[in-house]
């Protein structure tokens, strides 16, 4: 089964340049994932359409960390931060994974 990684930020920008590398990296290594981003502010939204199996935050809404944990009833964690800095795809890719698995 196809598992779905959702990306947040605060506008989605940064976000949706990592979901490209994570999707090469996730084609180099055979991963089957849907890979997106989206803006912090429609996160909720975003995860009733399309029903993530992790969201992974970018390090800017960190803060929203605890109130998204109570709103959904999947995996939610904080890029991290290196990774987010670099955008280092195939690391935040395993740490999407390792939260699924």
């Amino acid at each position: 089964m196809t598992k779905t990684i959702m990306l947040a930020c605060a506008g989605g920008m940064s976000t949706s340049l990592l979901v490209t590398k994570m999707i090469a990296a996730a084609k180099a290594e055979k991963i089957d994932v849907n890979i997106f981003a989206t803006a912090s502010s429609a996160i909720s939204l975003e995860a009733d359409a399309h029903h993530p199996s992790v969201i992974l935050l970018g390090s800017q809404i960190q803060f929203l960390l605890d109130n998204i944990i109570k709103e959904v009833d999947v995996p939610v964690e904080v890029i991290n931060m290196k990774d987010y800095g670099t955008m280092n795809g195939k690391n935040v890719l395993h740490q999407a994974m390792n939260l699924i698995n």
